[in-house]
Protein backbone atom coordinates (compact mmCIF):
# COMPACT_ATOMS: atom_id res chain seq x y z
CA UNK A 1 0.00 0.00 0.00
CA UNK A 2 1.10 4.01 -0.81
CA UNK A 3 1.15 5.58 2.45
CA UNK A 4 0.94 9.32 2.38
CA UNK A 5 1.78 11.53 5.18
CA UNK A 6 -1.44 13.14 6.42
CA UNK A 7 -1.50 16.97 6.86
CA UNK A 8 2.70 16.11 7.08
CA UNK A 9 4.05 13.86 9.12
CA UNK A 10 1.96 15.72 11.95
CA UNK A 11 2.68 13.44 14.63
CA UNK A 12 5.83 15.20 14.86
CA UNK A 13 5.48 18.59 13.31
CA UNK A 14 3.19 21.24 13.41
CA UNK A 15 0.30 19.68 10.92
CA UNK A 16 0.55 21.59 7.38
CA UNK A 17 3.52 23.38 7.87
CA UNK A 18 6.59 22.96 6.04
CA UNK A 19 8.54 21.40 8.45
CA UNK A 20 5.70 18.61 8.20
CA UNK A 21 6.46 18.07 5.25
CA UNK A 22 10.08 17.88 5.18
CA UNK A 23 9.70 15.67 7.79
CA UNK A 24 7.48 13.51 5.59
CA UNK A 25 10.29 13.52 3.33
CA UNK A 26 12.66 12.50 5.57
CA UNK A 27 10.66 9.61 6.67
CA UNK A 28 10.68 8.38 3.35
CA UNK A 29 6.61 8.38 2.87
CA UNK A 30 5.34 7.83 -0.68
CA UNK A 31 3.36 10.92 -0.75
CA UNK A 32 1.94 13.66 0.87
CA UNK A 33 -1.58 14.70 1.99
CA UNK A 34 -2.34 18.28 2.66
CA UNK A 35 -5.43 20.98 2.83
CA UNK A 36 -6.11 24.00 0.80
CA UNK A 37 -8.08 26.80 1.48
CA UNK A 38 -8.29 30.95 0.28
CA UNK A 39 -7.58 34.04 1.83
CA UNK A 40 -9.43 37.19 1.65
CA UNK A 41 -6.84 38.18 -1.01
CA UNK A 42 -7.16 35.23 -2.95
CA UNK A 43 -4.44 33.33 -2.25
CA UNK A 44 -4.39 29.92 -1.80
CA UNK A 45 -2.98 28.73 1.60
CA UNK A 46 -2.44 25.03 3.57
CA UNK A 47 -4.52 24.83 6.38
CA UNK A 48 -6.79 21.77 7.05
CA UNK A 49 -8.91 23.84 9.77
CA UNK A 50 -11.33 27.06 8.71
CA UNK A 51 -10.41 28.54 11.50
CA UNK A 52 -6.92 29.40 12.35
CA UNK A 53 -7.75 29.10 16.72
CA UNK A 54 -6.23 25.35 17.24
CA UNK A 55 -3.09 25.85 15.13
CA UNK A 56 -2.17 28.97 15.36
CA UNK A 57 -1.63 32.45 18.19
CA UNK A 58 -4.40 33.91 16.20
CA UNK A 59 -7.99 33.26 16.05
CA UNK A 60 -10.85 33.51 13.22
CA UNK A 61 -10.91 32.14 9.86
CA UNK A 62 -8.76 32.16 7.03
CA UNK A 63 -11.50 33.76 5.07
CA UNK A 64 -11.43 36.81 7.01
CA UNK A 65 -7.74 37.77 7.11
CA UNK A 66 -5.35 38.72 3.94
CA UNK A 67 -2.15 36.21 3.17
CA UNK A 68 -0.08 39.07 4.89
CA UNK A 69 -1.72 39.00 7.81
CA UNK A 70 -1.91 35.07 8.30
CA UNK A 71 2.33 35.15 7.60
CA UNK A 72 2.66 37.49 10.65
CA UNK A 73 1.46 34.54 12.96
CA UNK A 74 2.96 31.44 14.65
CA UNK A 75 1.66 28.18 13.68
CA UNK A 76 4.27 26.11 14.87
CA UNK A 77 4.14 26.79 19.04
CA UNK A 78 1.12 25.13 19.74
CA UNK A 79 3.01 22.05 18.51
CA UNK A 80 6.18 22.50 20.40
CA UNK A 81 8.31 25.37 21.15
CA UNK A 82 11.04 23.77 19.38
CA UNK A 83 8.89 25.23 15.92
CA UNK A 84 8.30 28.67 17.58
CA UNK A 85 7.43 30.90 14.28
CA UNK A 86 6.35 28.39 11.80
CA UNK A 87 4.34 30.11 8.82
CA UNK A 88 1.61 29.26 7.50
CA UNK A 89 2.55 27.92 3.78
CA UNK A 90 1.02 29.24 0.37
CA UNK A 91 0.22 25.88 -1.66
CA UNK A 92 2.75 27.84 -4.50
CA UNK A 93 5.55 28.10 -2.05
CA UNK A 94 4.67 23.92 -0.83
CA UNK A 95 4.43 23.26 -4.62
CA UNK A 96 7.75 24.54 -5.48
CA UNK A 97 9.65 22.94 -2.93
CA UNK A 98 7.67 19.36 -3.93
CA UNK A 99 8.62 19.25 -7.22
CA UNK A 100 11.84 18.65 -6.40
CA UNK A 101 10.93 15.63 -4.23
CA UNK A 102 10.09 11.91 -5.43
CA UNK A 103 6.69 12.28 -3.32
CA UNK A 104 3.40 11.55 -4.59
CA UNK A 105 1.08 14.38 -3.52
CA UNK A 106 -2.56 14.34 -2.87
CA UNK A 107 -4.36 17.88 -2.19
CA UNK A 108 -7.83 17.81 -0.20
CA UNK A 109 -9.87 21.22 -1.12
CA UNK A 110 -11.63 22.20 2.11
CA UNK A 111 -14.71 23.95 0.46
CA UNK A 112 -17.98 23.76 2.76
CA UNK A 113 -19.22 25.19 4.92
CA UNK A 114 -17.40 28.22 3.72
CA UNK A 115 -17.60 27.71 -0.56
CA UNK A 116 -14.18 29.18 -1.78
CA UNK A 117 -15.61 30.06 -5.47
CA UNK A 118 -12.88 29.33 -8.22
CA UNK A 119 -10.17 27.60 -6.11
CA UNK A 120 -10.69 24.68 -8.67
CA UNK A 121 -8.93 26.62 -11.53
CA UNK A 122 -6.65 29.06 -8.99
CA UNK A 123 -5.04 25.33 -7.66
CA UNK A 124 -4.86 24.20 -11.46
CA UNK A 125 -3.41 27.40 -12.75
CA UNK A 126 -0.12 27.30 -10.37
CA UNK A 127 0.32 24.03 -10.80
CA UNK A 128 0.98 24.42 -14.27
CA UNK A 129 2.71 27.78 -13.96
CA UNK A 130 5.21 26.27 -11.92
CA UNK A 131 5.00 22.38 -12.72
CA UNK A 132 8.01 22.46 -15.62
CA UNK A 133 6.63 20.55 -18.84
CA UNK A 134 8.29 17.39 -17.67
CA UNK A 135 6.75 17.03 -15.04
CA UNK A 136 3.74 14.47 -14.44
CA UNK A 137 0.76 16.26 -12.86
CA UNK A 138 -1.82 14.15 -14.01
CA UNK A 139 -0.42 10.69 -12.61
CA UNK A 140 1.36 11.64 -9.35
CA UNK A 141 -1.25 14.31 -8.10
CA UNK A 142 -5.05 13.43 -6.93
CA UNK A 143 -7.47 16.45 -6.25
CA UNK A 144 -9.43 14.66 -3.36
CA UNK A 145 -12.49 16.65 -1.59
CA UNK A 146 -15.55 16.14 0.95
CA UNK A 147 -17.25 18.19 -1.49
CA UNK A 148 -18.20 16.72 -4.34
CA UNK A 149 -18.59 19.74 -6.94
CA UNK A 150 -15.44 20.15 -6.29
CA UNK A 151 -14.22 17.77 -8.12
CA UNK A 152 -17.02 17.52 -10.95
CA UNK A 153 -15.43 21.44 -11.40
CA UNK A 154 -11.73 19.86 -11.73
CA UNK A 155 -12.98 17.46 -13.92
CA UNK A 156 -14.77 20.28 -16.00
CA UNK A 157 -11.41 22.41 -16.05
CA UNK A 158 -9.05 19.44 -17.12
CA UNK A 159 -10.47 16.32 -17.37
CA UNK A 160 -6.71 14.28 -17.24
CA UNK A 161 -6.26 15.76 -13.26
CA UNK A 162 -7.04 12.40 -11.16
CA UNK A 163 -9.61 13.05 -8.48
CA UNK A 164 -10.91 11.28 -5.38
CA UNK A 165 -14.30 11.00 -3.69
CA UNK A 166 -13.55 11.74 0.41
CA UNK A 167 -16.66 10.31 2.61
CA UNK A 168 -17.33 9.22 6.21
CA UNK A 169 -20.04 7.14 5.82
CA UNK A 170 -21.34 3.55 3.99
CA UNK A 171 -22.93 4.85 1.16
CA UNK A 172 -25.90 2.22 0.04
CA UNK A 173 -24.18 2.77 -3.53
CA UNK A 174 -19.94 2.96 -3.64
CA UNK A 175 -20.00 3.06 -6.65
CA UNK A 176 -22.11 5.48 -7.45
CA UNK A 177 -19.90 8.29 -6.25
CA UNK A 178 -17.90 7.79 -9.07
CA UNK A 179 -20.80 7.55 -11.73
CA UNK A 180 -21.60 10.71 -9.96
CA UNK A 181 -18.21 13.06 -10.13
CA UNK A 182 -15.99 10.69 -12.49
CA UNK A 183 -13.90 10.33 -10.15
CA UNK A 184 -10.51 8.03 -10.11
CA UNK A 185 -10.21 7.46 -6.34
CA UNK A 186 -12.64 6.08 -3.43
CA UNK A 187 -11.61 7.87 -0.15
CA UNK A 188 -13.30 6.53 2.65
CA UNK A 189 -12.62 6.08 6.24
CA UNK A 190 -11.43 3.34 7.67
CA UNK A 191 -14.43 2.49 9.24
CA UNK A 192 -16.62 2.10 5.97
CA UNK A 193 -14.05 -0.25 4.55
CA UNK A 194 -15.24 -3.65 3.81
CA UNK A 195 -14.33 -6.47 1.37
CA UNK A 196 -16.98 -6.17 -0.94
CA UNK A 197 -17.28 -3.25 -2.37
CA UNK A 198 -13.52 -2.72 -2.57
CA UNK A 199 -13.41 -5.87 -4.78
CA UNK A 200 -16.11 -4.52 -6.71
CA UNK A 201 -14.33 -1.06 -7.24
CA UNK A 202 -10.96 -2.42 -7.74
CA UNK A 203 -12.21 -4.78 -10.46
CA UNK A 204 -13.85 -1.12 -12.31
CA UNK A 205 -10.50 0.25 -12.30
CA UNK A 206 -11.16 2.36 -9.33
CA UNK A 207 -8.34 3.10 -6.54
CA UNK A 208 -9.57 3.15 -2.64
CA UNK A 209 -7.25 5.39 -0.28
CA UNK A 210 -8.46 5.24 3.13
CA UNK A 211 -7.85 7.78 6.25
CA UNK A 212 -6.84 7.95 9.28
CA UNK A 213 -4.85 4.76 9.68
CA UNK A 214 -2.99 5.53 13.18
CA UNK A 215 -3.02 2.30 14.80
CA UNK A 216 -1.97 -1.20 15.32
CA UNK A 217 -4.81 -1.95 15.14
CA UNK A 218 -6.05 0.18 12.55
CA UNK A 219 -3.69 -1.05 10.30
CA UNK A 220 -4.08 -4.76 11.42
CA UNK A 221 -8.29 -4.04 9.97
CA UNK A 222 -6.81 -2.53 6.45
CA UNK A 223 -3.98 -4.23 5.46
CA UNK A 224 -5.49 -7.89 4.28
CA UNK A 225 -7.91 -5.10 2.10
CA UNK A 226 -6.75 -5.17 -1.15
CA UNK A 227 -6.64 -1.17 -0.97
CA UNK A 228 -4.32 0.97 -3.16
CA UNK A 229 -3.12 3.32 -0.19
CA UNK A 230 -3.74 4.80 3.61
CA UNK A 231 -3.60 8.13 5.01
CA UNK A 232 -1.27 8.20 8.50
CA UNK A 233 0.13 10.61 10.87
CA UNK A 234 2.90 8.07 11.29
CA UNK A 235 4.05 7.29 7.56
CA UNK A 236 6.74 5.76 9.30
CA UNK A 237 5.23 2.93 11.42
CA UNK A 238 3.55 1.20 8.23
CA UNK A 239 6.75 1.46 5.86
CA UNK A 240 8.66 -0.83 7.76
CA UNK A 241 4.99 -3.46 8.25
Amino acid sequence: MITYAHRGARAYAPENTMAAFTKALDLKADGIELDVQTTKDGEIVICHDHAIDRTSNGTGWIRDFTLSELKKLDFGSWFDQHFAGEAMPTFAEFFAWYLKTPLLLNIEIKNGPVIYDNIEAELLNIMKTIAPKSFDLYNRIIISSFYHPSLCKIKELDAQFKTGVLFSARPVDVLSLIKQTNADYLHPHWHYLDSDWIKEAREAGIGVNSYTVNTPEEFAFVAPLNITGIFSDYPDRWLKS
